[in-house]
């Protein structure tokens, strides 16, 4: 038996069942749009056509869309899922009003689209027309004649056109007026073209009907408009050189005319004084032909010409007149001044060159004299080398203008001088110039290091050129010089602007490694490593040792001579340092001394050189000037202590002849180193050797009485005769003894001829050697 309770749960079931399922509501199709493309010759009878859902559609419940399009003759549906369906309606019906509109239902409910009701040819689509062509005339250079054909016969759909051209390369397209081509034309004439430019044209056709569906465009028609004169002036520049001469070397540039209309076949110059402004039109024009052909770059990428180079004298200014030449005439007339060096014209103020969104921006203040235009010039490198193929432009502002972006083309990490100059009518003033980088990087290879001259023992200076400006790809910041010995690394950091320094403070004899490594904003690039080696001297150190060496060596044997020089007698410093012994003698020769004059004896036990009557008394005297002689106490000596007597106060008279007979030495048979002087004595002085003015004035008195003779040499064997070698030696004795004062004594006889003043041989007269010297210490 079923309870109660099982009854209700059964009837909870089938209501629920019973219930319709819940969901988002259902979106109704919006944006309905359908097309009939052209197939072949006529129109597809196939009407494509997409819609879209508004609202959030779910997915929990499956929903189908059925297209409907309906006309006089039936109506045609399909159903789809999908947003998009095609109905084929057997021959389309042209010109018949269309009905279409989508429905879309499912188990939430049904809802349909808004119905699109329009003619037929409204949702043709055609193809583009065809065989378009355009037509250059030469009588008519600035326009072009377009020519095409319908691509469907107007019995099915009547079309209206669209033109559009522009020149070849560029996307800013120029679009004819529909109101131009509203009929159904198949041609039309372009005007108010540029000549002698390559235009591409291109057509489209849709039915003409307002609203509708516009075919794609036709492919490019492609023409050149024909040539025309030129009618702008040609872009005129000039490039000025300082040369090392006096002149300046100008080279006179230009590009072609912007309205060239025609391809520049040449140019026509003409260079006068600029002051003779009278003979302007008779100057003679020089034609400077160019190779241009049709491929040749549209003139915003215009060639640069070189017309021609002059010298140029500082104080000297010319006047430049250039037209530009093609196959149909001449263009107007550009000029450009130079002026004197002197007088150039005032140039811009507070030139600004900045990098802003990957361009080059310019900013500056006008001159305070009005200008008519300006020129802005960049160039990468010098201006001279973009003859040899260095990247140069320019571009023109008009006067009012104070700020501008460099318009040409400019690459990053090179680096370009950027100029701007005012001119004057044609009349170029002076330029001001700033360096600039697009983008600036590092150096592609660091400074190469060298040594100026040689080093010193503790300095040694380093030079570097700078890196070449291709390589620098930004500005150069600092140089950072390095140099080790080997333990410790130091370093210096110099401006940018030095390309020399002198490192100090270095060791002597020791090697070293330097470098340099210069430094952007972006980093640094290391040169190459070059070594040296600093001296152990100095310059000028060795000469300075040698020249004091030789220096101290003079000045030794200059004061070696000076003090030899004056010294009165060198002979007896030289026997002070270096004395000369006599040879031993069985006898000791006796030396008696008078009046300060020192007499040298012969020994007068020799009896040989006497006189029979004379030989008895020389034992007595002998005897008696011996024993004075060892009276005075000198054992050897060859002068006597006691003072010597005069002839005055000489108590034996004749006998003073005899004694002084007896001192006379014999010269052959006595050596010359027998002969002593007075001064080798070192007993005290006599009277007479204190007092030598005495001794010559009594000297010279006793020499009135006796004449000065010579002394002789007589050997006991050979009394009657005598050898030549020994008259030879006494001749030479003679002269050595002549300049001596001698002081013979005074006899109350007078001689024979053939005897001395006591009797004996004239040989044997005594010969006497002053001491005019005085004592000498030894």
């Amino acid at each position: 038996m079923v309870s109660a309770k099982e009854v209700q749960l059964l009837v909870l079931s089938c209501l629920i069942f019973a219930l319709p399922s819940t969901g988002d509501p259902l979106g109704k199709p919006q944006n309905l749009s359908c097309i009939a493309v052209q197939e072949g010759e006529r129109i597809s009878p196939n009407i494509s056509c997409v819609w879209e859902t508004a609202g959030r559609q779910t997915t929990d419940v499956n929903t189908t869309y059925t297209l409907n399009v309906g006309f006089l003759s039936g109506m045609y549906n399909v159903s789809t899922p999908e947003k998009s369906a095609t109905v084929s309606v057997g021959l389309f019906p042209n010109p018949s009003l269309l009905d279409i509109w989508v429905e879309a239902h499912n188990t939430l409910g049904k809802v349909e689209s808004e119905h699109l009701k329009e003619e037929a040819n409204w949702f043709v689509k055609t193809n583009p027309p065809s065989d378009v062509r355009v037509i250059s005339e030469r009588t008519f250079p600035t326009s072009l004649l377009i020519n095409w054909a319908h691509p469907i016969e107007e019995v099915y759909v009547k079309l209206t056109y669209e033109i559009r051209f522009c020149p070849s390369g560029s996307q800013n397209w120029t679009y004819v007026p529909l109101v131009d081509t509203a009929k159904g034309i198949q041609c039309l004439r372009l005007q108010n073209l540029q000549p002698d430019t390559v235009y591409d044209t291109q057509v489209r056709c849709k039915s003409a009907l307002e609203g509708g569906y516009w075919s794609n465009w036709s492919t490019n028609a492609t023409e050149r408009t024909p040539e025309d004169r030129p009618r702008s002036k040609p872009d005129l520049w000039k490039i000025i050189t300082v040369d090392e001469s006096t002149a300046r070397q100008v080279w006179f540039i230009c590009k072609d005319p912007v309205l060239s209309n025609g391809r520049i076949i040449r140019f026509d110059i003409k260079i006068q004084d600029h002051m003779d402004r009278v003979k302007k039109r008779s100057g003679e024009l020089e034609s400077i032909p160019v190779n241009r052909s049709k491929a040749d770059p549209s003139p915003s990428q215009q060639k640069i010409t070189i017309l021609k180079q002059i010298s140029l004298d500082d104080k000297k200014s010319v006047e430049v007149y250039v037209t530009a030449v093609n196959s149909v005439g001449k263009s107007p007339e550009a000029s450009l001044v130079i002026t004197e060096k002197a007088n150039e014209l005032p140039t811009v103020k507070d030139l600004k060159v900045q990098r802003n969104g990957g361009q080059l921006c310019l900013e500056w203040k006008p001159p305070a004299r009005p200008v008519s235009e300006y020129v802005v010039e960049w160039v990468s490198g010098s201006p001279i080398d973009w003859v040899s193929g260095s990247q140069m432009d320019w571009q023109r502002e008009q006067a009012s203008t104070t700020n501008t972006v460099i318009k040409g083309s400019l690459e990053k990490f090179v680096s370009y001088t950027v100029s701007v100059y005012p001119l004057y009518s044609g009349v170029t003033g002076k330029p001001a110039s700033k360096e600039a980088f697009l983008e600036e990087g590092v150096p592609l290879k660091g400074p190469a290091v060298k040594l100026k001259g040689k080093p010193g023992c503790n300095e040694a200076e380093l030079v570097w050129n700078e890196i070449p400006q291709h390589s620098r790809r930004g500005f150069i910041t600092n140089y950072t010089i390095f140099y080790t010995s080997g333990t410790k690394t130091h370093n210096i950091t110099v401006p940018a602007n030095t390309t020399s320094y002198t490192l100090k403070s270095l060791s002597r004899s020791t090697k070293y490694d330097t470098w340099v490594i210069a430094s952007t904003i972006r980093g640094s690039k290391r040169g190459f490593n070059h070594s040296f080696t600093t001296l152990k001297y100095g310059t000028g150190e060795i000469e300075g040792i040698v020249v004091g060496v030789c220096l101290s060596f003079l000045f030794v044997v200059l004061l070696t001579m000076l003090l030899c020089i004056n010294k009165k007698d060198v002979l007896i410093i030289t026997k002070h340092f270096f004395p000369t012994c006599p040879p031993l003698q069985t006898e000791t020769p006796k030396e008696n001394c008078l009046s300060g004059i020192s007499v040298l004896d012969v020994d007068v036990c020799d009896g040989k050189c006497w006189p029979e009557d004379d030989k008895a008394s020389l034992p007595l005297k002998k005897d008696k000037y011996l024993s004075e002689e060892h009276s005075s106490g000198i054992g050897g000596s060859s002068c006597m202590s006691s003072p010597c007597q005069s002839v005055s106060d000489s108590d034996e008279g004749g006998d003073m002849a005899d004694t002084t007979a007896s001192t006379i030495q014999t010269l052959s048979s006595q050596p010359q180193q027998d002969i002593f002087s007075r001064s080798e004595s070192t007993q005290p002085l006599l009277d007479s050797e204190e007092n030598p003015d005495m001794l010559l004035q009594e000297g010279s008195r006793q020499s009135q009485h006796f004449s000065r003779q010579p002394s002789f040499t007589h050997t006991a064997g050979n009394e009657d005769s005598a050898d030549p070698a020994d008259f030879n030696q006494l001749e030479m004795e003679q002269q050595v003894l002549e300049p001596l004062d001698f002081c013979p004594l005074e006899e109350e006889t007078t001689p024979t001829d053939g005897q001395s003043a006591d009797g004996l041989p004239a040989a044997l007269v005594s010969s006497y050697m002053p001491q005019l010297g005085g004592y000498r210490p030894q």
